[in-house]
């Protein structure tokens, strides 16, 4: 069972960091950040290295500076 979540953890920030570089304008990333937030409301149960909130900030602020360029 413990793989399960963790393999389901992987496929989520995966997908998130996918939907995250693929946006192109600044309406799409706001999706994108909703789509963060409920990935921490989500995993926050269940437990989740802090890393992985910093990486998918980290790749949102990303996007935003190369969208704005």
């Amino acid at each position: 069972m413990l793989n399960l979540k963790h393999q389901s953890l992987d496929n989520s920030y995966n997908k998130t960091i996918l939907v995250i570089k693929s946006c192109k304008t600044k309406s799409q990333l706001e999706g994108a950040s909703k789509m963060v937030k409920n990935f921490k409301l989500l995993y926050k149960k269940i437990g989740y290295p802090k890393t992985l909130s910093y990486s998918l900030d980290e790749t949102l602020n990303k996007q935003y500076t190369i969208c704005q360029l």
